[in-house]
């Protein structure tokens, strides 16, 4: 490794060193022993690796000795000799090379197993996670610990380690063959290495801030264009007229990362400057020393070259050591913001026994439930929401004390003011929650007693964000079910009410559809989210607020498919307009929580309470519309 090269290492580590920032905090103390377990279930390879990388520097050291040497011979004379060091200089660099190879194998076949071991624990357990975890996490933050921490963590592995045992086999061989050459050169050799060592520092730090600060403005830069290049997001901009405005703030931010990258060049450059001066000077001790000492007769020239060439091989490996602590602070930091993730326990836990629902109608029993959204401690990190302390409200009650059962077959509505708890019910019978007392039962079981698997097949939920992911509409639909044909697809389609539409489309069900499905009308999306529930064919039906936000000939076209997809199964239905639920075997309305009244559309209009009232204030129907049949919910 040349000087420059050494140069540009320090640097780099001196850089990447925790110093106090979010990026550095300490790490628990449980994380090194959690590391080492890690390290045991990959000890095979481990091992080859660490005695690859020590035979690997006893090479390197070898090469100067034998070039020394080599010098030696050539002094004296003694073809013979110089052809046969010649011959171990080449045996050496050959092993070298081909051990090199052996070794870069293995490092990354253990950082790329590490990395795909940890990606996918992550990835797996975040999917445990409630949705609470999703709505308050930022998803760059989640991202960043699936991608910067993973290989930061890896690092430990492949770079860390290996570095740490062949630097101070380096670093012992080194010194003990240039002492037993001369210790006196050694010595004036290894005073330069502090004038190295600190600049390596400093200019490290400054650097680093300069890094962080560019760091923060590309982020700004990725999320600004994230949401602006999104369909919504570009509407809202085109909609108020600040086009200019976005482009100023964009090209501010982006100058300012340009401004960084020169002053970062230029001190690089000054830095590298300095130290390969610095290495220069090392030399010429070696050079001037060794040569007075050869001149005396105290030296060969063999021995100054051995020296020379030992020097770098020397200062490499003393400064990788020197920022050997900060390298492992680094890497344990890395894994202890991975395992922070892993330690977040999910609310809902599939248990052992857990049981698969049997075959045939169900029933829906919501028995004595009550519950309250989980506070942001149990569910949350500060550094995933980008705060500095977690919100500490959470845990108030938003349902008391309901019961109602739904009857295999039959189609009950939850109706009552926004906030009363209606789409909370919803989530429980779908378990994306636990109750906090109480049960919900499928089928006379409780939901927390069968499998996730079970339960996904029994209940299907429309929602009415109808949400599709930027894949093709096979892809979307397969969701549901992933070894359905293209026939059952299509046949999903027809009922839905969308045949038309797919058969007019260049790709078929091979059209990519958007992000978020933009590329569809509203009430397109919405009907695809229930070609998806067709297709999955649950035994429960969940309509939470299915229609809402629909102009009238898409609120047509997407009733027209929910009366399809309601037939023959059991139903609950949520909804803001009550004209969609009055042929609801049984409605309930909800207030702050609580069902405070219960009834068929006619009883509960009778009643003259909160129905009515709601009914009142913006349920009524025109003359003209009494004949029209409900959504789903026609006798």
């Amino acid at each position: 490794m040349s000087m420059e090269n050494v140069a540009h290492t320090a640097l780099w580590k001196a850089m990447s060193a925790p110093d106090g920032t979010p990026e550095g905090r300490p790490f628990r103390p449980t994380t090194p022993r959690r590391v080492l377990a890690m390290a045991r279930e990959r000890s095979r390879l481990l091992t080859l690796f660490v005695v690859g990388s020590v035979v690997l520097a006893v090479l390197a050291v070898a090469t100067p000795v034998l070039a020394g040497r080599a010098v030696e011979a050539v002094g004296t004379g003694d073809r013979p000799r110089v052809v046969t060091l010649a011959l171990l200089i080449a045996a050496v660099a050959l092993a070298e090379s081909a051990l090199g190879l052996v070794v870069r194998w293995l490092s990354a076949t253990l950082g790329e197993d590490l990395i795909l071991d940890l990606r996918t624990r992550v990835f797996d357990h975040v999917q445990r996670m409630p949705v609470a975890f999703f709505t308050r996490t930022r998803t760059g933050a989640l991202v960043s610990r699936l991608n910067n921490d993973v290989l930061g963590a890896q690092r430990a592995f492949s770079d860390t380690l290996s570095g740490i045992v062949s630097n101070v086999v380096a670093v012992a061989l080194t010194a003990v063959v240039m002492i037993g050459i001369s210790w006196q050169i050694t010595v004036l050799a290894l005073v330069l290495l502090p004038v190295f060592l600190l600049p390596a520092r400093r200019f490290g730090r400054s650097l680093a801030l300069l890094a962080r600060r560019a760091a923060h403005l590309n982020a700004a830069m990725i999320n600004q264009t994230t949401e602006r290049f999104s369909a919504p997001g570009a509407t809202l901009v085109k909609l108020f007229g600040r086009p200019q405005e976005e482009s100023r703030s964009f090209a501010a931010a982006a100058r300012a990362v340009r401004d960084i990258g020169v002053t970062t060049a230029v001190r690089r450059s000054v830095f590298v400057t300095a130290l390969t001066l610095v290495s220069a000077l090392a030399l010429a001790v070696v050079y001037g020393v060794g040569g007075v000492a050869a001149i005396a007769g105290t030296l060969d020239a063999g021995s100054i070259v051995t020296l020379a060439l030992l020097l770098t091989r020397l200062y490499a490996p003393l400064t990788a050591l020197a920022s050997a602590r900060a390298d492992v602070t680094s890497a344990l930091v890395s894994f202890d913001r991975v395992f922070e993730v892993l330690d977040l326990v999910p609310l809902v836990r599939e248990r052992p026994d857990a049981l698969a629902l049997p075959d045939g109608p169900v029933a829906v029993e919501f028995d004595h439930v009550g519950f309250g959204y989980p506070a942001a401690s149990d569910v949350s990190l500060a550094s995933l929401e980008d705060v500095a302390t977690l919100d500490t409200r959470g845990g108030v009650p938003v349902l008391h004390d309901v019961s109602f059962r739904v009857e295999a077959g039959q189609v009950f509505a939850l109706v009552g003011s926004s906030g009363a708890g209606k789409s909370t019910l919803a989530q429980l019978l779908a378990r994306l929650y636990d109750v906090d007392s109480g049960a919900v039962r499928v089928g006379g079981r409780d939901v927390r007693d069968l499998t996730a698997e079970s339960l996904r097949r029994t209940v299907g939920v429309v929602t009415q964000d109808g949400h599709l992911f930027h894949e093709s509409l096979r892809s979307n639909l397969q969701l549901a079910r992933p070894e359905a044909t293209d026939a059952d697809i299509l046949d999903a389609l027809h009922r839905a009410r969308l045949a038309d539409l797919v058969a007019a489309l260049p790709e078929g069900l091979d059209t990519v559809v958007g992000e978020r499905g933009y590329r569809f009308s509203g009430g397109e999306r919405q009907r695809l989210t229930i070609a998806r529930l067709l297709l999955a064919h649950p035994r429960i039906v969940v309509l939470d607020e299915a229609t809402a936000h629909l102009d009238n000939a898409s609120e047509v076209a997407v009733q027209a498919a929910l009366d399809e997809a309601l037939e023959g199964r059991t139903a609950i239905v949520i909804a803001h307009r009550l004209s969609t639920v009055r042929n609801a075997d049984q409605i309930l309305v909800l207030e702050a929580g609580r069902i405070v009244e219960r009834g068929t559309h006619r009883e509960l209009l009778a009643l003259g309470g909160r129905y009515a009232e709601l009914q009142r204030h913006g349920g009524e129907q025109r003359e003209d519309e009494e004949e029209t049949p409900s959504v789903g919910l026609t006798p």
